[in-house]
């Protein structure tokens, strides 16, 4: 039991007792080509956050850490991504904070809160309303955060001015300072942009033809950045183009992170509250989606639960260690499972070669182009933007297509946080919307069978003057006005109508409000001379009715199938028919 309970709290003991010198060495190959792939990212994403290029560098130690120790999906790589830093920009940036230590300390601020944030659904099991964020309002969300974070990274290609967290001030602010173009940083930027998608596309396809689909060839595109942090570095530094006008990252001070918490004292995080929970459930719907993705091919499982514990320590850790918000990143993760990892002992092993790096290479990042960070974060979030989305979804749904539409729009012309909110509130407005007007169809008897379908698709065995109408959802405040006005409707044209049968199959529950308005359809229909009955009803379903009175003045009965509902009230029809010769003979 005792184990059990330590084992629920700290994931990594199931992998541990049967960790083997095997999954030593694949864990080991994965976290060397992950850190190569990591260090560019770390850089490259706090310039992006805005904060120092060495604050990226912190945010993938500690963070890696910790979530090898309370996340549950053994191959899911935690750090610095892209979707989070921008919106740790775009929230920072609202603040109008003017010096780089209060900038800091509110991204610190915000690492702190998500982590709380995140730790708190953890505890009271919360991992369930991420679910109320659909996955075509999070695509469209990506993608258009994909493309703001693109045209950010325009002015460090270019040399230029510019600022904004929408695509409209973005845009205008890019044109504006135009003509200020540096020619030494436009030619740097887009050559390494196009080594960068050759070493994606060209040289995976030659490496493909030279030997084949060989997984360790494969991976040689993923650590192309590395070469061009390198190239260009000492071309910067040989030709001395940080006199002609290039940005450099410059000295990169040595050394792990002291320990730190943020300040508090100045006020600053009440306004960083809701970004903080904003980047939490987009964080946790990302990390959470690419975990669940990569354990099953694995036959593998996570706990949606858990993992909100496991990102919120991550993000405890990167406050502690002076970074930014962190959660699990969807091309390391891959690239991380592709490579051979097998359990989180990959990424603590890759938090000890970070952290080697913090303390020995940062000298040799002094001549680090900007451009090139720039460069690898617009190559980086290629792979983000998907308006195959927008295809699919209108195919197989308007609804969804519209959703994903509108949010796509209003985080281009409005930013990542009002796309954000708008996505949340989109997506519960279309489950609304969708229940709130449940499939309802009318079904029949299929011949030779106790089976019941839609009269619009199957050739049925209906009756005169009996309907049966089956709800496809449960009954609930928002769609049981709906179900009311769809029987009265066909009363109103069917005059011979007796009997309404309620298939109950699908209906999982009643809550108060619809069996208000069942109850006042009962009365109705009695009145009208109309038998009311309740056909094939779940278990829970049927308790929670016996504890009101709804039963007792049901005008008709609750049968058990709806071939015994059929068969019974065409009893008793006949029964009444050889008793009454005036009434109304219908054909069995």
């Amino acid at each position: 039991m005792q184990k059990q309970y330590l084992e629920r709290i700290f994931p990594c003991l199931r992998w541990l007792q049967d960790y083997n010198r095997g999954q030593f060495s694949s864990d080991l190959i994965a976290a060397v080509i992950v850190t190569m792939m990591l260090i560019p990212q770390s850089l490259a994403y706090a310039l992006l956050a805005g904060v120092s290029p060495q604050v990226g560098l912190y945010a993938s130690i500690l963070p890696l850490i910790l979530y090898a120790i309370f996340g549950t999906s053994r191959t899911l790589s935690v750090g610095p991504v892209a979707v989070a830093s921008l919106m740790t920009a775009a929230a920072i940036g609202n603040l109008g904070v003017e010096n780089d230590l209060d900038y800091l300390n509110a991204a610190i601020m915000l690492a702190f809160l998500s982590g709380v944030f995140l730790i708190l659904m953890g505890l009271l099991k919360l991992g369930f309303l991420a679910n109320f964020l659909s996955h075509p309002v999070v695509s469209g969300f990506i993608t258009a955060s994909g493309i703001i974070i693109g045209f950010s990274q325009l002015k460090h290609i270019l040399g230029i001015q510019a600022s904004g967290d929408n695509l409209i001030d973005l845009g205008e602010t890019l044109l504006t300072n135009i003509a200020d173009v540096n020619l030494v940083t436009m030619a740097l930027g887009f050559s390494v942009l196009a080594f960068l998608y050759w070493s994606r596309r060209g040289l995976k396809r030659r490496l493909t033809a030279l030997a084949g689909p060989v997984p360790a060839l494969q991976l040689i595109p993923r650590i192309a950045p590395v070469l061009a942090i390198l190239l260009s570095s000492v071309v910067a530094y040989a030709f001395t183009l940080g006199d002609y006008g290039l940005a450099l990252v410059g000295e990169i001070p040595a050394g792990l992170p002291s320990p730190v918490l943020p300040n508090f004292s100045n006020g600053t995080w009440v306004d960083l509250i809701m970004p903080a929970i904003l980047i939490s459930i987009i964080g946790y719907v990302e990390s959470v989606s690419v975990g669940r993705t990569l354990a099953a091919k694995r036959r593998q499982k996570i706990n949606p639960n858990q993992e909100l514990i496991g990102l919120g320590s991550a993000n405890i850790g990167s406050a502690v260690s002076g970074g930014f918000p962190v959660t699990g990143g969807f091309s390391r993760s891959v690239v991380n499972f592709d490579a051979g990892a097998e359990t989180p002992l990959a990424s603590f092993m890759t938090a000890i070669a970070i952290a080697i790096a913090t303390l020995t290479l940062t000298g040799a990042l002094a001549f680090l182009p900007n451009a090139t960070l720039a460069a690898t974060i617009i190559v980086a979030i290629s792979g983000l933007i998907d308006f195959g989305v927008l295809k699919s979804t209108w195919k197989y749904a308007k609804s969804d297509f519209m959703a994903v539409f509108a949010t796509i729009v209003i985080t281009l012309l409005a930013g990542v946080e009002m796309g954000v909110l708008s996505g949340v509130l989109i997506s519960i407005f279309l489950h609304l919307y969708k229940t709130s007007r449940p499939h309802i169809a009318e079904v029949g008897q299929i011949p030779g069978t106790e089976h019941f379908r839609n009269v619009d698709r199957h050739t049925v065995i209906t009756h005169p003057g009996i309907l049966t109408l089956r709800l496809d959802e449960s009954l609930y405040f928002p769609n049981a006005t709906y179900l009311e006005d769809q029987i009265l409707k066909r009363i109103a044209d069917s005059e011979d109508l007796k009997h309404i049968i309620l298939m109950c199959t699908a209906i999982n529950e009643i809550d108060v409000s619809a069996l208000e308005i069942l109850e006042a359809l009962n009365q109705y229909l009695k009145d009208l001379g109309i038998g009311f009955h309740l056909s094939e009803v779940k278990g829970p379903v049927m308790d929670s009715l016996k504890n009101t009175s709804f039963l007792e003045h049901l005008n008709g009965q609750v049968f058990l199938s709806q071939h015994q509902a059929i068969q019974g009230l065409l009893q008793r029809r006949y029964e009444r028919a050889r008793q009454d010769p005036d009434y109304i003979d219908y054909q069995i």
